[in-house]
């Protein structure tokens, strides 16, 4: 019966030094939040994982029981703790406070100390610890206990392109009430259970994975290039492109995670120049060819854009135009404005280190275009076409195809060019 025990305890204690292996780092200002926020490591360590505090604190003087202290951060992000203490340049001395900590944060998950990320605080606090956790590759659990979650407009800043969880806590992060306590013990067990648990790893089986950009006006020609495409073995990991879908996209294959990306909707690109709510950035159609992957281009939405109606120059009114729905609205660009846009499809990829094919459908680039829409107009489209095959790398073959992006024809085109090309 001893015996019994010595085997049961020893198999225990094995369990347990196997979880303790688990790291979770925990983002907090222990100048206004400490008091929550040890609460917080002791749940955590309770449920068997190892944390690691990191204080952000850019104003308490006091001591600090962090693993990682404000000297550490500060001086990680190229400034000195009494340099952010005495500066009034909030600006200045928070960047240098978030550089410190994603540079440190990136230090652990690179040696294999880190295994999730959990973060308490306000406004600033999840603002800061939020853009930490974004600095972090995709599959890693985040998790943001913020009292702010649900200020309009905040949810999509803590967010951004990043695979965090955030938590509304409802109730102010002040004091240990037993409401709060109820927020902190279930958030913590969220992070448990992700960074405990048996999850699927992000990484596709090497030369399967692909990443590829959607929108409505083209879903259906994206069903069907990814029905084919997933018969013959692929993955095909849709991206919705409306600003920040392919903005995540970019920063994903510049991670590594695709082999190659279907980029049926790259109108980011425009929409970036101009400043449009599809806005992607800019290093929109750019991470694929600096890494290397093949892609094939192509151009829904590229012959349109979606100005806020409350930013319309007066011009706009005159475009033509078509609605989508009744919050968003299409307006057809000048020749002058597809030009534009050519030269900058030309100049990304004239960079590109992998290969590339753009596959253009000669009968309209998407559900919107169709003879007897006001906004269909194949022969301005040529101006793209042409501009982008002036000076174009001779490598990059810029292949028509006689068919609306929507037709079966156009699916068809894109599945062959892929499965060659890969």
């Amino acid at each position: 019966m001893g015996e019994g025990r010595i085997i049961c305890g020893n198999l225990r204690n094995l369990r347990m030094g196997n979880i303790m292996e688990k790291t979770a780092l925990i983002i907090s200002t222990l100048d206004t939040k400490g008091e929550e926020t040890y609460y917080l490591r002791d749940k955590i360590e309770s449920l068997g994982i190892k944390p690691l505090l990191m204080d952000i604190s850019m104003r308490g003087e006091g001591p600090t029981r962090a693993d990682i202290t404000p000297e550490k951060v500060a001086k990680a992000g190229g400034g000195s703790i009494e340099e952010i203490r005495a500066s009034r340049e909030r600006s200045r001395i928070t960047n240098i406070t978030i550089a410190g900590a994603s540079r440190i944060a990136g230090e652990y998950f690179v040696e294999g100390k880190l295994d999730g990320v959990i973060g308490i605080g306000g406004s600033t606090g999840s603002l800061m610890a939020t853009e930490v956790m974004r600095s972090l590759p995709f599959g890693i659990p985040k998790l943001m206990i913020s009292s702010t979650a649900a200020l309009p407009g905040l949810a999509t800043r803590y967010i951004g392109t990043g695979d965090i969880v955030l938590f509304h806590s409802v109730v102010e992060i002040s004091g240990l009430s037993d409401l709060l306590k109820n927020v902190v013990d279930r958030a913590a067990y969220a992070l448990a259970g992700m960074v405990q648990g048996s999850i699927t790893s992000s990484r596709a089986e090497k030369g399967k994975a692909i990443a590829m950009t959607m929108l409505g006006p083209c879903e259906k020609c994206a069903s069907a290039v990814r029905t084919a495409l997933e018969e013959r073995g692929y993955q095909v990991i849709g991206f919705s492109a409306a600003g920040i879908g392919d903005r995540a996209m970019e920063e994903m294959l510049s991670q590594g995670l695709f082999q190659g990306v279907i980029d049926l909707a790259p109108g980011g690109v425009g929409e970036h120049l101009f400043g449009f709510m599809r806005d992607a950035g800019p290093n929109r159609m750019e991470s694929a060819g600096k890494a290397g992957i093949a892609q094939v281009i192509s151009t829904c939405s590229v012959n349109h854009m979606t100005p806020a109606k409350s930013k319309y120059k007066p011009e706009y009114h005159e475009r033509r135009k078509y609605d989508l729905d009744r919050f968003r609205t299409w307006v057809r660009l000048s020749p002058d404005e597809l030009r534009e846009v050519a030269k900058a499809f030309k100049e990304k990829l004239n960079r590109a280190e992998g290969p590339v094919k753009v596959l253009i459908p000669q009968r309209g680039w998407s559900s919107v275009d169709y003879p007897g829409n006001a906004t269909y107009d194949p022969e301005e489209d040529r101006v793209f076409v042409e501009e982008l095959q002036d000076g174009l790398n001779p490598g990059i073959e810029v292949l028509e195809i006689d068919a609306n992006m929507e037709d079966p024809e156009f699916a068809r085109g894109v599945v062959e060019t892929v499965v060659k090309i890969l």
